[in-house]
């Protein structure tokens, strides 16, 4: 297994709801794996450090993927399918991906659309497609209740109505998510609305739009994904990789340019930053746009988070984005490491100013809530219980909202995904969150032994059949049974989870 380390090196004193997103839950993007009963660093190899890369690959952008518009619905195709990619030089590695050999196309769509995606499996074994952070009916979602079987299609349809946003989709089967999404099969959604067009924002794709998938993996001698499953984390790689290239970089027309960053990773921790300092603005997270710009020097994201800075370059000047090391003590020799290298050509095209305002976001209102709900994230449990795909955990009821206390009760890292919904973090342990989780959020990384107040509302769609789900997004961990599965269901409606054999009326409601 390959794993990068802890560093002793001090820098300044983040404040400490970003402090202990990287250090405490550093335990998987640096190479501390953490017992129950106490502590153990396992040194396992990390990847190149800070200033030791030699960016020599330019920077695969996914293409858009084609739609065509039929009786008023836009739809997609995506074929999943095996296939190998020129990745490294050792040879071509066997990978697995969405319309091509590796990833997959960058879905876009406007807020008031209706869409339908015909998911095409030509793969040997099932599979499904998730629309992580996308707002839509239980049965569309793409949960663990509907595989596509191999030769089979998929054809979910909703409205998107949820504001301008960065999303993705991936599989999530039932034990094999970490496998199949760690193989290739991942891409973005783009949600596109009025607000956001009406700001001066870079969003030309592939231009000053720039999707960044960031990933690690591991490589053999002949090319191919390698690794173990770590003790407690997953697997782990000494090769960084955006969107699917090694060694990137990104040769920058415009003054300024957008990076909607994708933590792809099944268990890495980052802390994005720059080489030389530089601060940028972060403008969205999970769900969309922030209120406002937050000048920012770093952006800590666990696995599924996303987040979109803007990065403004000077012409002839080069920036290298990379993750930075925690601030702990736990393990010497560690640093630093280069994700991808800006290169500013000679001239720039000039860009306008970022506004003051971007958004409006009303404040959460916690006395809104009908009622609140504790989840306990612990070992490889929620609750003290592992996933069962015919028992009920929660039910809910449509058009309300409920206050979510989540803690991680040991130090093993974890991270907190909801589908369907974007919450809102009321408070870490009784604090405000910080500026970048002030915005709506589907995602977001648990630091040990604090308590995250998440305001979730449960808006449209009701189903007494189909599940939603909860769950650790480090992919190992929610394929060991880390988690649950939620029902939305009409005032006085009684669940029944048909869906699945041996469904149970052992729930949590009010």
């Amino acid at each position: 297994m390959l794993h990068r380390s802890l560093s002793t090196r001090r820098r300044l004193r983040r404040p400490r709801a970003v402090t202990a997103t990287v250090g405490a839950l550093a335990a998987v993007g640096v190479g501390l794996s953490v017992g129950i009963s106490g502590c153990a660093v396992f040194a396992r190899p990390a990847p190149p450090a800070a200033g030791s890369v030699s960016f020599s690959n330019p920077l695969r952008v996914p293409p858009l993927a084609e739609s065509t518009v039929e009786d008023g619905v836009r739809v997609f195709e995506l074929t999943a399918a095996a296939g190998s990619t020129g990745i490294v030089p050792e040879g071509q590695t066997p990978t697995l991906g969405y319309n091509g050999s590796y990833l997959g196309p960058t879905l876009v769509a406007e807020r008031g659309e209706i869409v339908r995606v015909d998911v095409d499996n030509q793969l040997p074994d099932t599979t499904t497609v998730h629309w992580h952070g996308m707002h839509l009916p239980a049965a569309m979602d793409g949960g663990p209740h509907n595989p596509i079987a191999p030769g089979e299609t998929w054809s979910p349809e909703w409205m998107v109505d949820q504001p301008a946003a960065t999303l993705w989709y991936h599989p999530h089967l039932h034990g094999i998510t970490r496998e199949q999404v760690d193989a290739g099969l991942a891409g973005m959604f783009l949600v596109r609305d009025d607000v956001e067009a009406s700001l001066p924002l870079p969003h030309e794709y592939g231009v000053d739009d720039i999707p960044v998938i960031v990933q690690d993996r591991s490589f053999d001698a002949e090319g191919a994904f390698t690794g173990e499953l770590g003790q407690f984390d997953g697997v782990l790689g000494d090769t960084i990789l955006v969107n699917g290239t090694a060694s990137p970089y990104l040769d920058v027309t415009t003054e300024r340019v957008r990076l909607r960053l994708l933590n792809g990773s099944s268990a890495r921790m980052y802390e994005f930053a720059f080489d030389d300092g530089r601060p940028f603005d972060l403008i969205a997270t999970d769900g969309g746009l922030l209120e406002a710009p937050v000048e920012s020097e770093s952006i800590p994201l666990s696995p599924g988070e996303r987040a979109e800075i803007v990065v403004t370059m000077s012409p002839g000047e080069r920036a290298v984005l990379r993750s930075l090391a925690p601030d702990a003590d736990l393990n010497a020799g560690s640093s630093s490491f280069d994700v991808m290298e800006l290169r500013a050509a000679s001239a720039l095209d000039p860009s306008l100013e970022l506004p003051e305002r971007l958004a409006d976001i009303p404040e959460p209102d916690a006395s809104t809530a009908d009622g609140e709900r504790t989840f306990e994230l612990s070992g490889h449990n929620i609750n003290d219980r592992q996933m069962d795909m015919g028992r009920v955990d929660e039910v809910v009821t449509v058009d309300t909202s409920e206050v979510w206390r989540v803690r991680n009760d040991n130090p093993l890292p974890h991270s907190f995904h909801v589908h369907d919904t974007q919450f809102r973090v009321l408070s870490i342990d009784g604090q405000a969150p910080p500026a970048r989780l002030a915005g709506y959020k589907d995602t977001i990384a648990l630091e040990w032994n604090r308590e995250y107040r998440l305001l979730v509302r449960f808006e449209d769609y009701a189903d007494p059949t189909t599940p939603y789900m909860y769950h650790c997004h480090l992919l190992w961990h929610e394929d060991q049974g880390m988690m649950g599965q939620f029902l939305v269901v009409e005032p006085g409606q009684q669940p029944d989870l048909r869906t699945t054999p041996g469904g149970s009326d052992d729930h949590h409601d009010h």
